[in-house]
């Protein structure tokens, strides 16, 4: 997973013997990741992507996703716990660039998280763009990628894979 710009607050508490660290919902500067998943890899979006949507949940800022054509189940959502009255999706339309609607969304400040559905890589500017606008509007975007074959076959060892039959 590729993570830049994370800054979180953290509340500590000691107990005798012990530390305990509270992460914080809300974003002290915003950052940009990127995600791999694969179809063949179940599980993996329960382990890592929910916690994370459902602790942004918490927040009174919206959740963004740019989709691909396939629509997010709604059963789906309610089953994980995910505030349905904070989620909006923009499903894939060839009239906007994602690249330009997650850059837009970012900046508002609106957003606790934008997750945007890419085929391909992105370039370095449209990177560094995202990095600023989440960091502009203190929020999360999350770039994710559909692993390929020549993906798999290229050994790429920085990237999370994360399941995909959770939106239709």
């Amino acid at each position: 997973m590729r993570t830049h710009l994370l800054k979180s607050s953290f509340a500590r508490s000691a107990l005798p013997g012990h530390s305990r660290v509270a992460v914080s919902p809300v974003l002290t500067t915003g950052w940009i990741s990127e995600l791999s998943y694969s179809e063949a890899q179940p599980g993996l979006t329960q382990l890592l992507l929910l916690p994370l949507l459902q602790q942004l949940g918490t927040q009174s800022r919206w959740q963004l996703w740019l989709t691909p054509p396939q629509k997010i189940s709604r059963q789906w959502l309610k089953a994980s716990g995910l505030p349905l009255n904070k989620m909006m999706q923009l499903p894939y339309h060839q009239e906007f660039s994602t690249v330009e609607a997650m850059i837009k969304a970012l900046q508002t400040g609106n957003y606790s998280v934008v997750l945007g559905w890419f085929a391909n890589d992105i370039s370095e500017n449209d990177r560094r763009r995202l990095e600023e606008a989440a960091s502009a509007g203190q929020a999360l975007g999350l770039i994710m990628r559909p692993q390929t074959g020549a993906t798999c076959s290229s050994g790429q060892k920085n990237r999370l894979k994360i399941h995909s039959t959770l939106y239709h």
